[in-house]
């Protein structure tokens, strides 16, 4: 790479973090799409997106399609759920630190609610559960952390919940030839089935549980 052209990636890559605060999905996976045929740029690109993809809310799975299409498959795959795991901390903390600090009002009716779900499901069921289901990742991340879920339960269960996804994202990005968010509508449609499916028979068993459970309450009280 000429010096001109590698200076124009580096201004490219410190684009990076500003156009995803400031721009759409699309135009930061243009700036992604440059800096991929240099494998040192881009694996700079791909940390300050996993850094900073909590503060702007986006999808694990499409940082995974920009790793898979710059990486592959080999090595896209264990980079993008290293990713996973690693940008569920901060969530976690957050979710943790909010219950700690501020154990009042909606604040405490959540963590309540974090807790029986955890203790209804089991920490690990629950997190893999979680992140199986169509839902935020950064609130089941969250949940978790007010639930006092351990972080090793959590990146376990990130780890196996993650799987399909990350998959997917990994396979479809390296089948791009431009990267874009479009091509993840079709996939994420059946993928979402599917994966809501696999949450909800995880859950069966502590649902029914939790269904005798409160109808002998209930029976209880009215004796």
């Amino acid at each position: 790479m000429r010096f001109a052209d590698r200076r124009l990636a580096v201004l490219s890559l410190l684009a990076v973090v500003p156009a995803a605060l400031l721009t759409s999905k699309t135009a930061v996976l243009g700036a992604v799409e440059t800096l991929a045929a240099d494998p040192l740029l881009f694996g700079g690109a791909v940390v300050l997106l996993y850094l900073f993809r909590p503060l702007v809310l986006w999808p694990t799975t499409l940082v995974a399609v920009a790793v898979g299409y710059g990486f592959g498959i080999a090595l896209g795959f264990p980079v993008a759920l290293a990713g996973a795991v690693l940008t569920s901390v901060p969530a976690f903390y957050a979710g943790r630190w909010v219950a700690a600090g501020w154990n009042c009002g909606v604040v405490a009716r959540l963590a309540t609610a974090g807790s029986r779900f955890f203790d209804a499901t089991g920490d690990f069921r629950g997190v893999v559960a979680g992140r199986l289901a169509p839902v935020p990742a950064d609130a089941v991340s969250a949940a978790a952390g007010m639930g006092n879920v351990r972080l090793r339960v959590l990146a376990g269960g990130v780890l196996l919940g993650e799987l399909p996804w990350t998959m997917a994202a990994v396979v479809l990005g390296n089948s791009f030839h431009t990267i874009s968010t479009a091509g993840l509508g079709g996939v994420g449609t059946r993928l979402g089935v599917i994966t809501t499916l696999a949450a909800m028979v995880l859950l069966a068993g502590p649902a029914y549980e939790h269904l005798v459970e409160s109808r002998r309450s209930v029976g209880n009280r009215s004796q």
